[in-house]
């Protein structure tokens, strides 16, 4: 399949703008000047770039606790991610969400999730609303290996599939979920095993290849907006930092991260491709990570320049 170079380009450029934020996170939160927990999505941006290119701007995402490289991949917003993050009214809830609950309904994120495989049900929530009120939409629904494991997903794939909702469930099998591997606590050899269960496709594609996943999940969504129902899409792949930023991870050896570090980093492979097939120079990509890195840092200026929420604002927008 052949594919326009400012469409190639632009992969590179979501699963680079992902990267050099996370890296920034990493580097501000060690040095304390975020608070509370936040769990890094490198090594993982080719999933959400590809996946997300294959949705349209008014489709909706449901996010998980690692969900900035999701939200990056459906148009948020650098500066006010990073807002979010240090906590400042300017950020996307105000600085009352932080890493795990940013949401933006005008790109169609509706929010990242601190609670495993809560998003799962919400994006059936979702599929069905844009059903009874007659929209075109599709819901994509990121999640991981450990949630697969949950109740509300195997609820959520039944309901999805007996309704023929709209929805693509899409898990990122990371291989661990905290300090579990997934071979331990999944029986099936693959997690789009079980789809079959539940009458719907189940795809496996490698999550490190961008156009891969959005060849895979391109057909998912076609599958979804014509009627078809859903699909659970597993994209594998590797969460190069520890469950969060801080995490000893005495519990996996570094060889096999290294192993994922140095010979399957999404970026450096999808550079290689376009510029072996002389798609793009290296000045150009250089060009890309250098005017990337400035939006990163304008982001972090942003943020630290903006103000705290006012106290007399610590009940607003509060429904429970």
């Amino acid at each position: 399949m052949n594919y326009e170079k400012d469409f190639l380009t632009g992969l590179f450029r979501t699963m680079l703008r992902i990267r050099l934020f996370e890296e920034k996170v990493a580097q501000i939160f060690s040095e304390g000047r975020i608070h509370g927990a936040v769990h890094l999505y490198i090594g993982e941006e080719a999933v959400a770039t590809g996946a997300c290119a294959a949705l349209k701007p008014d489709d909706y995402i449901t996010s998980t606790h690692r969900g900035h490289g999701h939200c990056l991949a459906k148009g948020g917003k650098l500066d006010k991610m990073m807002a979010e993050i240090f906590g400042k009214a300017t950020g996307y809830c105000k600085g009352k969400g932080g890493s795990m609950h940013i949401a933006d309904l005008n790109v169609g994120i509706l929010g990242a999730n601190g609670i495993v495989g809560g998003g799962i049900p919400i994006a059936v929530g979702a599929a069905l609303g844009t059903r009874v009120r007659s929209e075109n939409r599709v819901t994509m629904c990121f999640f991981g290996d450990g949630a697969s494991n949950t109740g509300s997903f195997h609820e959520s794939l039944n309901l999805a599939s007996v309704l023929r909702l709209p929805v693509v469930f899409v898990c990122e099998n990371n291989q661990w979920a905290v300090s579990t591997p997934a071979r331990y606590s999944i029986r099936a050899e693959n997690v789009a095993d079980r789809a079959a269960g539940y009458a719907m496709p189940g795809q496996i594609v490698d999550g490190s290849d961008p156009l891969a996943v959005y060849e895979v999940v391109s057909d998912a969504v076609g599958r979804a907006r014509s009627g078809e129902g859903p699909t659970l899409v597993e994209a594998k792949t590797y969460r190069w930092e520890g469950h969060y930023r801080g995490d000893p991870e005495t519990y996996r050896a570094r060889e096999e991260v290294n192993e994922w570090r140095e010979k399957r980093d999404p970026i450096k492979l999808f550079a290689a491709r376009l510029t072996e097939e002389q798609t793009v120079t290296q000045q150009e990509l250089d060009a890309i990570q250098q005017q990337t890195a400035g939006l990163v840092e304008s982001a972090v200026l942003f943020a630290e320049e903006s103000q705290l929420p006012p106290s007399d604002s610590l009940y607003t927008d509060l429904y429970a």
